[in-house]
């Protein structure tokens, strides 16, 4: 071969390497020191045993989006702000491009267990017409919460679920289905069996049941357990409820508010002393395909089965198996242990889109174990098919405690006495995500020896390596994208982002 020959290769080899993918963006978060961006400098192409292979050919599913739940709790914590914090907050969740990201929401139809209290649209007993139906209630805080984020990002895709329907729909004629006062002698029973030295070290009965701190006031004898139904399975009251969500539908749509989805209940096996209503799968079926899929479909309303908090698959296959009903679902909800049923319902469903619908919350400690759950969840719900990832708690006060005593996390703390807040580490572990993976990108199938990453690829053919280092020590990770490879060293208890074009 010719010098001259052999220096035109060497050239378009250079050429070649040069033009291939390069580390664009890299950010860190521990807990100390969160959404840290890193020099460029520090990438190298030594690869490393610890590998993750990215190959844009190998897509799974599109990604709809990353959103968060409107509680009432949440604008609640927010309004002890100034007019400008909130705005600044509102404009970090949602503004496109600016922080997280978020291009989705989820609002309770009614009250849920993070309301100021329980209340419903309509507690006019037997209103079959109702004719006293109102979101007045939600003019104090949810309709101000929701429009607050509209006003920075006008277009995102809501969704809504009740918890409880009104209480007079309801066999045991209140909001709850299970008794404070039951799950108070149950504990105490219990508490009684142990040894005093293990009593204390739990801070006794007082202790234990602390997270009770409302009397439900619901006897004993009208506990609703799972496995039943607690709405009355009448025509005439199910057609109540099928047109009560069909004017929560309207009454938004008039404040400028539009739902893309419904659910039907959240959490519809799970008998709770707060807002909850139980239902047999077969009888929620039936609500389903013979009243609330018709109601929705005259307003274009998707109504997706969920939320589904259980891994029986039995319970989904009634409901998703039934003539009617299946006719009217365009999709699923998880969470909590129905992530244990999405990979078996994603596989054998696979053109129902899958929501994960509620972000495991937490214990009002906001520490990085939480952050680390959270990102450990993500990876498995988009592992096993989620197209949509939602976060629970937008804002809470310090500590988290709901009106029925419950602690959770939170994306945003206020702290009411000094008036001020915080972002929390869950905060960034979504923002890793969100703030990169747009609304129609791709997840990636990976393969190689490094399994704590996730990666997609956007629109615009960046991709996002989300990794995560959940050791005390160093570790040096080689991204080989399409053959090319970038080393990154990670710090120790970190969750980092890299951008690659």
């Amino acid at each position: 071969m010719k010098k001259t020959t052999m220096m035109l290769v060497m050239a378009g080899l250079m050429t070649a390497c040069q033009q291939g993918p390069k580390v664009t963006e890299w950010v860190t978060t521990s807990y100390e020191t969160p959404w840290q961006v890193n020099a460029l400098a520090k990438v190298t192409n030594v690869v490393n045993d610890s590998l993750v292979i990215i190959d844009t050919q190998k897509t799974l599913q599109t990604v709809e989006g990353f959103g968060t739940c409107f509680n009432e709790l949440g604008w609640n914590s927010l309004s002890q702000l100034s007019y400008d914090e909130i705005q600044g907050i509102m404009r970090e969740l949602f503004e496109p491009g600016k922080g997280a990201n978020l291009t989705m929401g989820r609002m309770p139809l009614g009250a849920n267990d993070f309301s100021l209290d329980y209340y419903s649209y309509d507690e006019t007993d037997g209103d079959f017409d109702l004719k006293d139906f109102s979101i007045d209630h939600d003019r104090q805080t949810l309709l101000p919460f929701v429009k607050a984020a509209l006003s920075v990002q006008p277009h995102i895709k809501m969704f809504a679920s009740p918890w409880c329907p009104p209480a007079w729909m309801k066999y045991n004629k209140h909001y709850a289905c299970n008794s404070t006062a039951a799950i108070r002698k149950m504990v105490e029973e219990r508490m009684a069996q142990l040894p005093d030295s293990v009593r204390h070290r739990m801070g006794g009965n007082s202790g234990i049941l602390g997270w009770l701190s409302v009397d439900n006031g619901l006897p004993i004898d009208k506990v609703i357990p799972e496995g039943e139904d607690a709405f009355i399975q009448e025509p005439r009251y199910l057609d109540a409820y099928a047109r009560y969500f069909g004017k929560f539908i309207d009454a938004y749509r008039g404040e400028g508010v539009v739902f893309q989805t419904v659910m039907p209940q959240n959490e519809f096996n799970s008998s709770q002393p707060y807002p909850a209503c139980v239902w047999k799968p077969e009888s929620l079926a039936d609500f389903i395909g013979n009243y609330l899929g018709p109601e929705m479909e005259k307003r274009g309303v998707q109504v997706y089965y969920g939320t589904i908090e259980r891994a029986n698959l039995d319970l989904s296959h009634t409901v998703l198996n039934h003539p009617t009903a299946s006719k009217y679902i365009s999709g699923l909800g998880f969470q909590w242990a129905g992530k244990d049923a999405l990979p078996a319902l994603h596989a054998e469903y696979p053109n129902l889109p899958c929501y994960q619908t509620e972000q495991e919350c937490g214990d009002g400690k906001n520490d990085w174990a939480g952050a680390m759950h959270s990102w450990n969840l993500m990876k498995h719900y988009f592992k096993y098919g989620v197209q949509a990832y939602f976060y629970w708690n937008t804002s809470l006060l310090e500590g988290g405690v709901s009106h029925w005593g419950w602690s959770q996390n939170s994306l945003v703390t206020v702290d009411k006495d000094n008036k001020t807040f915080r972002y929390t580490p869950e905060y960034y572990v979504l923002k890793h995500a969100s703030h990169y993976v747009l609304p129609g990108a791709k997840l990636l199938d990976l393969s190689g020896s490094y399994a704590d990453a996730m990666a997609f690829v956007n629109t615009d053919d960046s991709v996002v390596a989300l990794v995560g280092n959940q050791t005390d020590h160093e570790q040096d990770v080689t991204l080989q994208l399409n053959g090319v490879n970038q080393t990154v060293t990670l710090a120790p208890n970190t969750l980092n982002t890299v951008v690659l074009k």
